[in-house]
């Protein structure tokens, strides 16, 4: 049941993550593993519906949440579509299949108030971590991108004189980023103290290394943001996609285009960037209750003929 011709198109023709690319791995790992254990069948060909459906079922049944299931389902719908249209099999097996109900949830954000005095902590840093440490906050608040597309970034990407940063996002995506004076201050501090500490970095494109002079690496994001966003917030959510829903949000509740903040984000859909509204029904309350005339205290009803008479 060889995947490999899958996997060389999603890595070289949709030129997905390297962590996508293990994710998709697993999962096609999972259901392999599922259908011959259960069915004892090798072959994708040979898959029903009511195969996919059992594995869908098996996992619910291993506490596996619906947004892990969705995801899984995405990657066989993925696989067999791309099967499909190179004439490797004439049916679908997953067209039958529908994906479970995700729980409609917001995303946590930290208040803008708390990741500034969080930010301001890193002003008077002028050693190699410290300028680094906070050059990760300031750009992935401060752009909205990605853990993936951070740690992707490279030196050549960032245009100080025209104040705007390249991003290569999911499939490959380019997309231009605009910063401000203060972030591109912080680029010079941290690009001065890179140097010194390690030179050219000879073969290191990245912008952001470790203490090692080595780019960094998911986990390696993931943990300095968690522990730096537990210093001002008690959500429990606290890791890089954070800062990426706290950017759009607070541009939504702004005031800023929603068509604005999907292209920032990279989203490919409108869709995905309306949840970054929620917040703003607050601000909408305050011009409700600045602008309409019946908003305010109500005037004093007239009295009825009863109420007189008493």
């Amino acid at each position: 049941m060889p995947d490999t011709a899958f996997v060389n198109y999603l890595e070289h023709e949709r030129r997905f993550s390297p962590h996508t690319i293990v994710a998709y791995r697993n999962d096609l790992r999972q259901f392999r593993d599922f259908l011959g254990r259960i069915y004892e069948i090798a072959d994708y060909a040979d898959v029903t519906h009511h195969m996919v459906r059992a594995w869908l079922v098996s996992l619910l049944e291993q506490d596996q949440t619906a947004a892990t299931i969705r995801r899984k389902l995405s990657t066989l719908k993925a696989l067999y579509r791309f099967r499909c249209r190179r004439g490797v099999q004439d049916h679908n097996p997953t067209t039958k299949v529908t994906s479970p109900k995700l729980p409609r949830r917001l995303p946590t954000v930290v208040g803008a108030t708390a990741l500034e005095q969080l930010l301001v902590t890193f002003s008077d840093r002028t050693d190699f971590s410290g300028l680094r440490d906070g050059l990760v906050l300031e750009l992935l608040y401060g752009t909205g991108m990605r853990r993936a597309e951070l740690i992707e970034l490279r030196r050549a990407d960032v245009d100080l004189n025209q104040r705007r940063i390249l991003v290569r996002g999911k499939g490959g995506k380019e997309r231009l980023i605009p910063f401000g004076d203060w972030l591109a201050q912080r680029i010079e501090a941290y690009e001065a103290a890179r140097t010194q500490a390690w030179g050219e970095a000879a073969g290191v494109p990245q912008l952001l290394l470790t203490d090692r002079g080595k780019p960094l690496y998911p986990k390696w994001v993931y943990n300095k943001v968690k522990a730096y966003l537990g210093t001002v917030t008690t959500e429990p959510k606290r890791g890089p996609h954070t800062l990426r829903h706290s950017f759009a949000t607070h541009l939504s509740d702004n005031g800023a285009d929603l068509n604005a903040i999907k292209t920032l984000l990279g989203h490919a859909n409108l869709a995905a960037t309306q949840v970054y509204t929620h917040n703003s029904i607050d601000k909408l309350k305050k011009v409700y209750q600045q602008a309409h005339p019946k908003a305010g205290e109500p005037d004093e009803l007239p009295r009825s003929k009863a109420a007189d008479s008493e």
